[in-house]
């Protein structure tokens, strides 16, 4: 997959280094001559010295053939620029960043299919380390509609012994929750689990649940 990228911050340059390790082909379009220095000899992606609003410097970079483009600039106004550009270019994937919610509703209609708030996403994630040190991590889907947490089975869980489908039918246990994933030790790959998947102490869990039934998926683990 090509992915063309707009900005080379912090937030650039890691996302351009995870996806070259990934083994996608990626560009970087950014106006400091020492980033995209640091572009090409230290991440592996090509850079393209100039301005990423700029029509044609977006097709010497190749936005045309792009499968993705991620606007992560310095300002909403230049990242709404971009999206907008990308779509007229035929981008078929955009993704940008905002800073402000005033953004979201221009971002969507110019064309940007994911819209991520780095603001909203570590207050979040600060958060639920506050409030849920228990969880080892969490991600959030449809604006917060739904949450995915990753929780340990500690020795004094109730749910030890018992299969997945046992759990299920328990009363204390969430309705609409479920656990999707397992992991039985640090060392093993998280799987797929079925009903008959018996909880270990020390094991790892998947859960998909409501955020209104958070505090009872938690309890439940930890009790």
């Amino acid at each position: 997959m090509y992915v063309l990228v707009g900005g080379a911050g912090l937030v650039g340059l890691n996302l351009a280094q995870r996806l070259v390790e990934l083994g996608h082909t990626v560009a970087i379009i950014d106006i400091d001559a020492n980033a995209c220095r640091y572009v090409r000899e230290q991440v592996g992606a090509m850079a393209f010295e100039g301005s990423a609003v700029n029509t044609e410097l977006l097709l010497e970079a190749g936005i045309r053939k792009a499968d993705s483009v991620a606007a992560v600039l310095r300002s909403d106004a230049l990242n709404l620029a971009m999206v907008t550009l990308a779509k007229y270019y035929g981008v078929s994937h955009i993704v940008s960043r905002m800073r402000h919610r005033d953004f979201e509703a221009p971002l969507r209609i110019a064309g940007a299919q994911h819209i991520i708030s780095t603001i909203d996403l570590a207050v979040s994630t600060m958060v639920n380390a506050i409030v849920y040190p228990e969880v080892e991590s969490m991600m959030h889907f449809e604006q917060g509609q739904i949450e995915v947490l990753k929780i340990s089975v500690p020795a004094q869980c109730s749910a030890i012994g018992r299969s997945i489908a046992e759990v299920a039918q328990d009363t204390h246990f969430p309705t609409g929750s479920l656990i999707i994933g397992y992991q039985s030790h640090p060392q093993m790959d998280l799987e797929i689990p079925n009903g008959s998947t018996v909880l270990e102490s020390g094991s790892k869990l998947l859960i998909v649940t409501k955020p209104g039934s958070l505090d009872q998926v938690v309890d439940f683990i930890e009790n």
